[in-house]
């Protein structure tokens, strides 16, 4: 009997100490949903259930690694120490990233993407829980398209009587 007592008041006193964990809960909205390659994004969002003082982005879509790309590197898988961070105001939960699609490492092809947004660093096939919650968005061509700079009509030429005269001073040098 004695060791019923001392085993209750050990649980009592657990569930006094140990908080209770609750669900982290995670918001994102992007403006806008559909936009041009090169226009600027902002994804803003909540988190509740969680004091992490940063949330982590990373993007998924056609031709992007499957495990998410940080979002200004495409190339880079994210979990690999690449992902996009936004600051989280302890206040309210509250954070916003402005993404400038004009500025990224790596081609960004028309096409629909998801953004993720998770409360730590793991990548989409790394999530423990389903604390995650996405955003889609559907890129569209660029509105302006990429200006082509001719090149001048002798620049070729040049580059062909270059090239002979640096064989010619090997030929010479060689004999």
């Amino acid at each position: 009997m004695r060791g019923v007592c001392l085993l209750l008041i050990c649980l009592a006193v657990l569930l006094i100490v140990v908080p209770v964990s609750g669900a982290v809960a995670l918001t994102i909205n992007a403006t806008p949903t559909t936009a041009h390659i090169g226009d600027t994004i902002v994804l803003n969002g909540t988190v509740n259930g969680s004091t992490t003082i940063a949330v982590f982005l990373f993007l998924t879509g056609d031709n992007l690694d499957s495990r998410g790309v940080a979002l200004d590197n495409l190339n880079i898988p994210a979990g690999r120490g690449m992902f996009t961070t936004a600051p989280v105001l302890l206040s309210d939960g509250s954070w916003t990233y402005t993404w400038d699609t004009s500025i990224i490492v790596g081609t960004l092809k028309p096409g629909k993407y998801t953004v993720y947004v998770v409360d730590r660093p793991v990548d989409r096939l790394r999530f423990v829980n389903p604390e995650y919650a996405t955003a889609e968005i559907e890129f569209l061509p660029g509105e302006r398209p990429l200006e082509e700079t001719p090149l001048e009509p002798l620049l070729p030429l040049a580059a062909v009587v270059a090239a002979g005269c640096l064989l010619g001073i090997v030929r010479i040098k060689r004999e």
